[in-house]
């Protein structure tokens, strides 16, 4: 644990970008491709000395993050989500088994984390607002009506029938913080079907890794410099694994001095409190998203309990006093110069 770790305010959250480290090797190359997917940026990596094959590869991924779009998406009127949430109230809805097992997997890390995590948190009544136009903070009666309609045990799964029915007729469920990781995880899957046996699905931060980069090396998840975004003052070795962060960095609101966090706890409908960024490191992309978001929601000391007993699975927060915290079991590697010893010293 590293305390009184000081971070510009912009940097709160652990800027992530895969760094080659090292030339390509004439036998093998890292193919890429940038691509707006799901709402988001999405970078798919591909390495393999067949140019052919990773171009076959990464286009395989991409359809396949395309297939989950229209089966998960809560905008798009024809998917299975869409017709869940349609039903709400009224009817069970059957529904795809890859979708079944997404919302019972869903509902398991709701249950361990209390209900930090929560699909049905798509029902919540948009009030608060992070655009930078909210002064004043809602009314305690506007915050409890806004999630009045949330709540994971009101998601009825029948196996038999592999149905879906929402108790609530107000209620809505969404994959806005599961989603992502998910699709990474199918697109990694993809890719390796295709014969790619080392690359990198990255979906705006929520990245998975495989195999090494083109000279042997494993690929690197580096860490911004507090002080200069455009450095990095350590890394994270990242074979076989993924690595997504949330964090307030880009949406916040500030009302009467306080900065309050967009990411909003389901439980209370206020904003989580107590940490700048959570970074979640594990093998599942769909799990380190879902848990990304969970634990900033419990806070620093509940969140980190939560990790440490979780097998497989570690984390790195940033509080809002700026200490830096880690699980028990995750390593960082420092660069050893002068400037990154300066900014972590001061």
């Amino acid at each position: 644990m590293l305390s009184n770790f000081r971070l510009l305010p912009l940097i709160a959250l652990l800027l992530m970008q895969v760094a080659v480290l090292a030339q390509d090797t004439p036998a093998a190359k890292a193919h890429k491709k940038v691509l707006l997917l799901m709402g988001t940026r999405f970078e798919l990596v591909a390495v393999s000395d067949n140019e052919q094959q990773a171009t076959n590869a990464i286009d395989a991924g991409v359809e396949e993050i395309k297939r989950i779009e229209a089966l998960i998406s809560e905008w798009q009127p024809t998917s299975q989500t869409s017709a869940i949430n349609r039903a709400a109230g009224s009817m069970p809805v059957q529904v795809d088994q890859e979708l079944y097992d997404l919302i019972y997997r869903s509902i398991k890390i709701s249950k361990l984390t209390g209900g930090a995590f929560d699909i049905s948190f798509a029902a919540a009544y948009k009030i608060w607002k992070f655009d930078g136009s909210m002064k004043q903070m809602p009314s305690p009666e506007q915050v409890a009506a806004s999630i009045a309609h949330i709540g994971f045990e009101n998601i009825v799964l029948d196996p038999r029938n592999r149905s879906i029915f929402l108790k609530d007729p107000e209620m809505k469920i969404g994959f806005g913080a599961i989603g992502k990781g998910y699709a990474a995880n199918k697109a990694r899957d993809v890719m390796r079907k295709k014969g790619v046996k080392a690359g990198v699905v990255n979906a705006a931060g929520d990245m998975i890794t495989w195999g090494n980069q083109p000279d042997g090396q494993p690929w690197f998840v580096g860490i911004a410099d507090p002080a200069e975004q455009d450095k990095v003052f350590s890394w994270l070795t990242a074979n076989e694994t993924s690595v997504v962060t949330s964090g307030d960095y880009e949406k916040y609101a500030e009302i009467n001095g306080k900065r309050y966090a967009h990411i909003i706890d389901p439980r209370t409908g206020y904003p989580a409190s107590g940490l700048k960024s959570v970074t979640i490191i594990c093998p599942d992309a769909e799990l380190a998203d879902a848990l990304a978001t969970a634990v900033f929601v419990l806070g620093p000391e509940e969140g980190l309990d939560l990790v440490n007993q979780l097998k497989g699975v570690e984390c790195l927060m940033i509080t809002v006093k700026d200490e830096m915290l880690t699980s028990g079991n995750l390593h960082l590697h420092f660069y050893q110069n002068r400037q990154a010893s300066a900014n972590m010293t001061n």
